[in-house]
């Protein structure tokens, strides 16, 4: 029987769930005792429950021609309809895992006006609407269009496809965590839509439509196809797979440097869910490749990947140190998701590791303790720190994925393949599992104590208990007895360990996981590690200083730590000859498990360090990367990074507004405007140039200052014509030739005083950079509005 037919006969005969995924267990059947999911769990709850659910259904309401009830959120309105999606799914997760009232109430609440949407969608939108459920702003020009292959108003728009997809999984997991069959049928009416919007689109343009980030919506329809066993829709989801990372992925070529993480990891969840579902073997090898090559070679000790939101290059890296845009907790999100679909097909201990390391890590790590709040970046930059959301401000992608991050912590801690139990993590919990009649508790502080108890404590069944042997736990090490008797086993770390038996009630399983203190380089600058505890990042409170904006307003770059970036040369520095003498020095401090000192340990500009838990760090400005030098290193380093640094902070400090070219987020902030203009990068750079006649703009901040000048970052050895004119408001600043003007391969910044005449009285100005005919204008690799210098 293959694959598929054997997970629609499980879908067709499962509980009222209706489960896509016949390895999870019902998120009702795991119960979460106390402990630190547990707690973010219930916190995360009081904190969905402060949003207002009709702030977040306004947009759907607007686009289906009736009057909002409430007005749409301000903070990311280019986006509006995303979050609602999300809020969706999260409260579906909560009503399956605790059975809250006012969760189920809000859900069924939205569904409801959801659903007459869709209807008023499908009545008075009969020529492209039927089954549309967007709250896309401008859906009819977007859509109506795009349908007869005019992609204008599409490009024009944020994101349109990623901000659907939001909504189709909202549906989909309404149906999926609690059997609403109403939920059901939008989902796939909303997947007809989709269906009947791209028919006339062909290949080509199918491609040229995914080139802008549309989230995973090729597992939509696989999810579809699973559901109903209609062909229409997995050939959909092939149509929707992006062929610029399907096929070099599925030869095993990496192909990521430069590119948005976050557009490219849901594609691979869709192509996970192709291949679970056909057993296509590109799209076998594509997941695969794609997953290997992000968390063995883009990933950071805590699991996240990306700097500013791209996967750097390798010689890019560094960025991760300078940088306070770190990791993206939406990257996170989904690599986990696409880490559970993997397993599901290859139950492979290698899958758990990565999800416990990123779950610990990351994913606790960016709810607010206090608020409830929710993380965007996590910098990598010493002495840096978060920003975390508030209810009802801001509502970036990082808010919706954090909404269900921390609804469906009991979802992996157990799954089960035929007649096996796997046991992947170490949480403390209770699993009902009704098929065998039996139910499990599982007993443990871990990470706080290094062991885990299992105990039977209903029913009788035989199976076999896969316990996971971690790959943090050294080889030997790893103790197991059942009922008091030591089990001999000859598995390694990083594999599985079965027990295959008849269980009964009062059965114990006891497991000794010892840990140890070891060390990880930051990928590709080996001079930065991190020091890690069995699976368990720890980092260090370096103080609250200048946290500016820790709680986010409802400002477009809200998002990112506005605060002094303090200089790297001032920070914390680790002198060690080797690295067992930095793992040999931690002392564990006494009746507090994860917490060590450094006594013994040489430190440069030093601080009283105190190693614990990262994601126990909250509201403080914090180490997690330690720049470790010999002591010849140091010196040399001192008097390079001093001057660097200097200079950068000056350049830092000057500036009042920045947009980066080519980079996504950055443009849309800044209210791109262009004709003719591409985008690409250059030495880990991303750049803009426009031709043709072409031009592109900005929107940059003045705070309604005098004395202004405009900085331009270009390269100094463009080929061809570079003549071009930049404008502000309209009138001219200065015609530029960068035509062979440098000959120097490397980068220059050139500075332009802005005569007050074109600032006085405005916060803000429009800048333009036109072609001049027969010729080029660029690239363009850095914009900013600088105070001048005094």
């Amino acid at each position: 029987m293959c694959l598929f037919v054997f997970c629609l006969l499980f879908v067709s005969s499962a509980s009222a769930q209706e489960r896509l995924y016949p390895n999870e267990f019902p998120l009702q059947d795991v119960i979460l005792l106390n402990s630190p999911f547990k707690t973010a769990r219930d916190l995360n709850i009081k904190t969905l429950l402060q949003y207002k659910v009709d702030r977040l259904l306004a947009p759907y309401r607007k686009e289906a021609g009736w009057v909002p009830k409430d007005s749409s959120y301000p903070n990311w309105i280019g986006l509006d309809g995303h979050i609602g999606g999300h809020y969706l799914s999260a409260l579906a997760m909560n009503v399956a895992a605790t059975d809250n009232a006012a969760c189920r109430k809000r859900m069924d609440y939205m569904i409801d006006e959801l659903k007459a949407c869709q209807e008023a969608n499908t009545l008075h939108h009969p020529s492209w609407g039927k089954g549309y459920l967007g709250g896309i702003p401008n859906s009819a020009a977007i859509w109506s269009t795009l349908k007869a292959g005019d992609f204008k108003a599409y490009h024009a728009a944020w994101v349109p496809w990623y901000n659907v997809h939001k909504m189709y999984a909202g549906l989909r997991d309404v149906w999926l965590y609690t059997g609403n069959k109403e939920a059901k049928e939008m989902f796939l009416n909303f997947c007809d839509w989709g269906i009947f919007i791209t028919a006339k689109l062909s290949e080509q343009q199918m491609q040229s439509m995914l080139d802008t980030e549309h989230g995973g919506m090729d597992e939509m329809f696989a999810d579809a196809y699973q559901m109903t066993g209609d062909k229409k829709y997995i050939i959909a989801a092939e149509r929707f797979s992006h062929h610029v990372i399907l096929d070099p992925m599925s030869k095993g070529i990496d192909n990521l440097d430069n590119k948005h993480a976050n557009t490219q990891i849901p594609k691979v969840v869709g192509f996970q869910r192709i291949a679970e579902l056909t057993e296509n073997q590109k799209f076998v090898k594509a997941a695969s490749f794609f997953w290997e090559a992000v968390t063995t070679h883009r990933s950071l000790a805590f699991g996240g990947n990306s700097r500013k939101e791209f996967f750097p290059s390798a010689a890019a890296c560094m960025d991760y140190i300078h940088d306070v845009e770190g990791p993206e907790s939406c990257n996170s999100y989904n690599m986990l998701k696409l880490t559970e679909d993997l397993f599901r097909t290859h139950p492979l201990a290698k899958y758990a590791d990565y999800y416990e390391r990123t779950l610990y890590n990351h994913i606790l790590s960016i709810q607010n303790p206090i608020t409830g709040g929710y993380v965007y970046f996590t910098p990598v930059r010493p002495r840096s720190y978060k920003v975390y959301s508030a209810p009802n401000e801001a509502m970036w992608c990082c808010v919706g994925s954090g909404m269900e991050d921390h609804s469906k912590y009991n979802q992996f801690i157990y799954t089960h393949q035929q007649d096996s139990l796997y046991l992947n993590l170490f949480i403390a919990s209770i699993l009902n599992w009704k098929e065998k009649g039996v139910e499990i508790k599982q007993q443990t502080t871990f990470p706080y104590e290094e062991k885990t108890k299992l105990i039977i404590t209903k029913g009788r069944s035989h199976f076999t208990l896969m316990i996971r042997y971690p790959e943090w736990v050294s080889k030997g090490k790893l103790q197991i007895k059942v009922n008091g008797k030591a089990l001999i086993y000859d598995k390694n770390p990083g594999s599985y360990i079965g027990i295959n038996r008849q269980w009964k009630k009062g059965d114990v399983i006891e497991v000794l996981l010892p840990m140890h203190n070891s060390i990880e380089h930051l990928p590709n600058v080996p001079d930065y590690i991190a020091i890690m505890h069995g699976p368990i990042l720890l980092g260090a409170k370096t103080g609250t200083e200048d946290m500016k904006g820790m709680i986010a307003d409802d400002s477009r770059w809200g998002h990112i730590p506005s605060g002094k970036m303090l200089p790297l040369n001032t920070a914390p520095i680790i002198i060690a000859d080797s690295l067992s003498e930095i793992t040999n020095s931690l002392v564990p401090i006494k009746n507090k498990p994860l917490y060590f000192t450094t006594p013994n340990l040489q430190l440069i500009n030093p601080i009283h360090v105190v190693l614990e838990p990262f994601y126990k760090i909250q509201q403080s400005r914090y180490m997690m990367y330690w720049l470790t030098l010999n002591k010849t290193q140091y010196h040399r380093y001192l008097d390079s990074i001093a001057h660097t640094e200097k200079e950068a902070l000056a350049l830092q400090n000057r500036t009042i507004d920045f947009v980066a070219p080519g980079e996504q987020q950055p443009e849309v902030d800044h209210h791109l405007q262009k004709i003719n203009s591409n985008t690409g990068n250059y030495l880990n750079e991303f750049w803009r140039e426009a031709s043709k006649g072409g031009y592109f703009s900005y929107e940059l901040s003045t705070n309604g200052q005098s004395n202004l000048s405009l900085m331009v970052r270009y390269f100094g050895k463009e080929e061809g014509d570079r003549k071009f004119d930049i404008y502000i408001d309209g009138q001219k600043l200065i015609s530029f030739d960068n035509t062979e003007r440098w000959n120097q391969s490397h980068f220059f910044n050139v500075t332009y005083p802005i005569p007050n005449n074109l600032l006085n009285g405005k916060n803000q100005i429009t800048v333009k950079f036109q072609a001049l005919p027969e010729s080029t204008v660029g690239a363009v690799y850095y914009v900013r509005v600088l105070k001048n210098n005094i």
